[in-house]
């Protein structure tokens, strides 16, 4: 081999060892904090993405939006993407905890129905705090063997005949919403909270019990512990889709709207791998391969799309009329926050 060919061929093997090199150093450990079983640790879903990509994907998990923000404030660093609620996105904007989201490199954003993807919330003053990925509402939830005909209402909560066989998950909040639903006050603006503190103490007599998971409400609905109970439109759906006989009413009086986005904590390092992560999320191909597991609503109006007629979302929200009914949650106040736990605590000791 001349000297020409031995450096060329040297040469060649250098820039092979760079670009191996720089795809290694691409590749990057990135850090999720989410709800547990809740879509972005699929197996499927992570295991496709991380042979995309080369990126590794680790979980921690939260039981509660309040512990979601503990972690982001005591371990700065310590995550990549995070699972946030809507209603506490400008929270987390606020205490400096999530970073801006650069859009540019993730197509898929541009798929977003517009309602969702431009949320207020998520999106204030035009710039990206929150990209939206997934929808839905807390409603009834009622075993359709047992409970004929099928109510139209929240009073049917209240309803003598089913004392003992009602539920509510066990968040002050979101039961103190309920209430003010059942007497026809906006929940976003409570304006009679002690109406809707009476109201609550007389569904007392009517629990059998409080449910808190996903898990927690399907063993009691399984073992019979109720018939009638509040529950989320994605868990119905799972519900449903393992043979439980759910049916799932958005009554008239409305129901609780909720809307979860993706977000990049302020002091990740590895926020291109974020996106990226974010970016398939929000894929069509992902959503409907999660949508046949059980899934909420999507906030891609592709992936929707591209749904199968008989998708529990797609029938359950195929009318606007439904859909018209739902309120969505907005940010609260520390200090109302803390006042409707106490209130909730308070009206616990009345059962």
């Amino acid at each position: 081999m001349n000297l020409f060919n031995r450096r060329a061929a040297l040469g060649a093997i250098s820039a092979l060892a760079l670009t191996v090199s720089a795809g290694i150093a691409a590749a990057a450990e990135i850090r999720v904090l989410n709800w547990q079983g809740y879509g972005t640790d699929e197996a499927f879903a992570v295991e496709a993405f991380e042979k995309k990509t080369g990126h590794k994907v680790v979980h921690d998990y939260f039981t509660s939006e309040q512990e979601m923000l503990t972690k982001l404030r005591t371990n700065p660093g310590a995550y990549d993407v995070v699972l946030i609620n809507s209603a506490f996105t400008g929270q987390a904007k606020a205490e400096g905890l999530i970073a801006k989201i650069d859009t540019a490199d993730m197509p898929n954003v541009m798929d977003l129905a517009p309602n969702l993807g431009q949320n207020a919330d998520l999106v204030p003053g035009g710039e990206v705090y929150g990209v939206a990925w997934t929808w839905g509402v807390t409603a009834l939830a009622v075993n359709k063997d047992q409970v004929k005909p099928l109510p139209d209402s929240l009073a049917v909560m209240w309803d003598p005949q089913y004392a003992g066989k009602v539920s509510i998950r066990d968040d002050g909040v979101e039961a103190i919403m309920f209430g003010a639903l059942a007497l026809g006050q906006d929940m976003n603006n409570i304006t009679d909270l002690e109406a809707v503190k009476a109201k609550l103490k007389s569904l007392m007599p009517q629990i059998k019990t409080f449910w808190g998971s996903e898990n927690d409400w399907n063993q009691f609905f399984s073992a019979g512990d109720f018939t009638i109970s509040t529950f989320w439109s994605g868990g119905a759906g799972r519900s449903a889709s393992k043979g439980l006989p759910v049916q799932f009413i958005v009554p008239k009086e409305g129901a609780v709207g909720w809307l979860d986005s993706l977000s990049i904590p302020a002091a990740s390092k590895n926020q291109d791998a974020a996106r990226a992560f974010i970016n398939w999320m929000i894929d069509p191909e992902f959503y409907v391969a999660w949508a046949a597991k059980g899934a909420p609503s999507s906030a891609n109006a592709k992936a929707n799309a591209a749904l199968p007629d008989t998708d529990f979302n797609k029938v359950t929200f195929s009318d606007p009329a439904v859909v018209a009914r739902v309120q969505f949650m907005k940010p609260l106040s520390d200090e109302t926050r803390k006042a409707y736990t106490e209130l909730w605590q308070d009206v616990k000791t009345a059962q």
